[in-house]
């Protein structure tokens, strides 16, 4: 396991304690990192009480019509938002948290590898934010991951 994956690791279990003393879900909505956030969150002792699932949703087509992403480009905050809004609502979950982006190693959307968007849908607002990175895709892919827990467990302390 190298550090972003222990870092990943013990976000994830920050984030199963509090949503386990909420009586929280959490549901996910991810596309470039292709399965890995809903990964490292299902790999925490205790997940079943809390994480509800994810959608996978790589190819933009997918996006539009499983997630009703309205956006025309996938990599944006809009697009980011509503794949939030639409995990929380379609897999029952009291939060939800979405990613979006390239990790290359062409860009998409007139995007350049290493963008993306980390969005959090609580239920009483959307937000999102720019994340950008480099590397190799399976960089971009870990950084993405570490980063949108962050944010999670970050929105999950303030609200």
């Amino acid at each position: 396991m190298d550090g972003s994956d222990d870092r990943a690791a013990a976000t994830a279990e920050q984030i199963g304690r509090i949503l386990r003393e909420r009586e929280a879900t959490v549901g996910i909505a991810e596309s470039l990192t292709g399965g890995l956030l809903v990964q490292a969150l299902a790999r925490t002792e205790g997940s079943g009480e809390w994480l509800q699932g994810a959608v996978v949703a790589y190819a933009s087509s997918v996006k539009h019509e499983l997630l009703q992403v309205r956006a025309e480009a996938v990599v944006s905050e809009q697009a980011a938002g509503e794949m939030a809004s639409a995990a929380r609502v379609c897999l029952g979950a009291d939060v939800a948290v979405a990613v979006t982006g390239v990790a290359g190693p062409a860009p998409q959307d007139d995007e350049p590898p290493g963008t993306v968007w980390i969005a959090i849908d609580d239920g009483t607002a959307v937000t999102a934010e720019l994340f950008r990175t480099s590397g190799s895709p399976e960089d971009v892919c870990r950084d993405t991951v570490v980063a949108a827990l962050r944010r999670l467990a970050a929105r999950l302390t303030t609200c």
